[in-house]
Parts: structure tokens; C-alpha cells; sequence
């Protein structure tokens, strides 16, 4: 297999060539990255044929699943996104055993004190959803510490996250940070879960590498290689590297490499591969999509190569293009940001 047909076949898998419905696109691609909302609702717009804002805060909910990551995801797959330990901590407002959170030098949450407010949030959500503020308020109402507010609403998550991962709630699915109480759901064993988000990715990722799987799960290489023997992979080479896939049904014959896309912030065409082996952006411009202060920055895909970054500020649209363009090119990036943006009065190219 060629490196052109494995980047056609990961587009198109990957619903970047032939747009599909919202729940499909969010169950192939297991959820989309959403710790910055516009971008998540980016990624879904280039790739589903029923987009709309309202139906994603309407339908799809927000959590921390994969890599430890906020991402928007279907609902019904609550079970599969938090195990909580083969279900022995869904729910369990119970906080005594050693966690990442509480071995903290800087926590200040007795597991009792975790218990009660557990429960004091619990509570403020049953009259519906509340922004991080409203809850801190309320929980200060109940005797909340600045010390204990600074564990329980940490800035990366902290007691709250705990209670995400364990089923309590959720992020709505919008801009701000509001929570909402999850519906109930069956929590899926740990090893069964981790084997269908692997199924997916060697289906709508593929072909792709141990590596890339070790990079999108955070999981190590022993872990991939017992997915894959479980799984009904197919093995290619290519330049000397082994890529698996799993039949996903679909008929490349007829795919066309596309001119020209916008992909997201945290993209997951850019997030589901070993960066520094990616097929779509040389390694020369790496620290120009992925910063170092741990941004992916939305770039422009154009004929299957990254060739730079692009930003936009209401009306006006700014490309950052790593070499010089041609004129046909800029026309080609100029035709698909019109098609794809209604309101934009202005582009301007600045070179990096």
C-alpha cells in the first residue's frame, strides 16, 4: 500500500471525504476533542452532513475520556468512555483509597469532606444544569474552604473531574463550563471497553501503526499488540513500517483526494497519529501546529499535505501558510474558506 492510499483511506474513514450524520462521525472518531468548544464544533461541521450547533448541545454530552481529555461524545456511550474500574466506582461517593487527586501535596479534601460535597453538588444539579461558579457558590453556602474550593474545582479538574469519571455528571456540551447530572448508564469492564475503542480506531483511523495507537490511546505498545490479536486486522507495509486496519466496508476506488480543508484546533486527523511520524505534516513544521504550550492549532490540508495554519476573528480569516504559495493554491484555499464560511469579508496570507 502506498502513502497517498493510506492518507485517502484515513480521510475518508476519518468522514473528511464524504460527509456522514453526527452520532456515526462522534462514535467513529471516539468523540471529538472539545477542551476549546469552537473547535470540536469545527471538526464535526467539515464532517457531518446534519450539522448544527443546537444538535450537538442538544444531543452529544462532554467528558474526559480518552488520553485524559475533554471531548464531545454520543451519550450512549458513557459506558464505554467511563469504566470506573469495572464498574466498582460508579457512583461510589466514597473517597478513601489512594487517587492522582488526593496524593497531592497541595489537596485539602478529607475523603468525608469529598463525601459531602459530593453530595452538595449532586443536589444542586437535580434543578438542572450549573455553571462551575454557580457550584462553587453553593458549595461555599455549605462551608466550603477556600482550600477545599481550590482541590474540589481545581484547574484541571481536581474532585470534580472525579465525579465526571465516575458518572455523577457531566460537561453540557457548549462553550462555558457548566454541568449537568449524567443519565443513568451501565458501565462496560475496563478490558471489553478499551477492545471497542480499539475496534473503532483500526476502523475509521486505519491504516495506522502501533505507535499511532500507543499515541492516541496513551496506552503502551504490549497493550496495542493485545488489541491486535484480538481484532480482525489486516496487515500492510509501507516504507518499511506495518499498518493495520480492520474493513470498514467502505469503496476507495472512488475516492479523490480532497483540494482543499480547514481542519480543527486538536484535529482529530492531526490527534490520532504518532506526531513526528504523521503522513500529512512534514516534521519541519511541527512546532508550528503543535505548540509548545500543548495547543494543536487548526491547519490547512491541501491535496493531503498540511502546508499551514489558519485562524479566524469574525469576518476576517488568516492563513499562515509554512512556505510561500502559489497563486493557483491561494485561489484553491480562498474558493473552500468561502464555501465553508458565509460571512467572510476578508483573507489575508502571513507566512510563519
Amino acid at each position: 500500500m502506498t502513502v497517498e492510499e493510506i492518507k485517502l483511506r484515513r480521510l475518508s474513514n476519518q468522514h473528511l471525504l464524504e460527509p456522514s450524520d453526527i452520532m456515526t462521525v462522534v462514535r467513529d472518531l471516539c468523540g471529538v476533542q472539545a477542551q476549546f468548544f469552537a473547535n470540536a464544533v469545527h471538526a464535526l461541521k467539515i464532517r457531518c452532513s446534519d450539522f448544527s450547533e443546537a444538535r450537538i448541545r442538544e444531543q452529544l454530552v462532554k467528558n474526559w475520556t480518552v488520553r485524559g481529555t475533554v471531548h464531545l461524545f454520543d451519550p450512549a456511550d458513557n459506558g464505554l468512555f467511563l469504566c470506573c474500574a469495572d464498574g466498582k466506582n460508579y457512583r461510589r461517593n466514597q473517597w478513601t483509597e489512594p487517587s492522582f487527586w488526593n496524593r497531592r501535596g497541595d489537596w485539602s479534601l478529607t475523603p468525608e469532606r469529598q463525601s459531602l460535597f459530593t453530595d452538595v453538588i449532586v443536589d444542586a444539579l437535580r434543578d438542572g444544569p450549573r455553571s462551575r461558579d454557580e457550584l462553587k457558590l453553593i458549595c461555599r453556602q455549605s462551608g466550603m474552604t477556600d482550600a477545599e474550593e481550590g482541590s474540589m474545582f481545581h484547574p484541571w479538574g481536581g474532585g470534580v473531574r472525579e465525579m465526571c469519571q465516575r458518572g455523577f455528571m457531566h460537561y453540557a456540551a457548549q462553550d462555558g463550563k457548566a454541568f449537568c447530572l449524567t443519565p443513568d448508564f451501565s458501565p462496560v469492564p475496563e478490558q471489553k471497553a478499551m477492545l471497542e475503542l480499539a475496534r473503532r480506531y483500526f476502523t475509521c483511523f486505519a491504516p495506522a501503526t502501533v505507535h499511532d495507537a500507543m499515541y492516541f490511546f496513551g496506552a503502551p505498545a504490549r497493550k496495542v499488540r493485545g488489541w491486535l490479536e484480538q481484532l480482525p486486522v489486516t496487515e500492510v507495509g509501507c516504507g518499511g513500517e506495518k499498518y493495520y486496519y480492520i474493513d470498514s466496508g467502505r469503496n476507495y476506488s472512488g475516492c479523490e483526494m480532497a483540494e482543499c480543508l480547514f481542519l480543527a484546533g486538536f484535529d482529530q486527523l492531526m490527534m490520532g497519529y504518532e506526531k513526528k511520524e504523521s503522513l500529512f505534516l512534514r516534521r519541519e513544521h511541527l512546532k508550528a501546529v503543535f505548540t509548545a504550550a500543548g495547543i494543536v492549532r487548526p491547519t490547512v490540508l491541501l491535496r493531503g499535505s498540511v502546508v499551514g495554519c489558519w485562524s479566524k476573528k469574525q469576518n476576517k480569516l488568516t492563513i499562515s501558510p509554512f512556505e510561500r504559495m502559489s497563486t493557483a493554491d491561494r485561489a484553491s484555499v480562498k474558493e473552500k474558506a468561502g464555501a465553508l464560511w458565509q460571512d467572510i469579508e476578508r483573507i489575508d496570507f502571513k507566512e510563519i
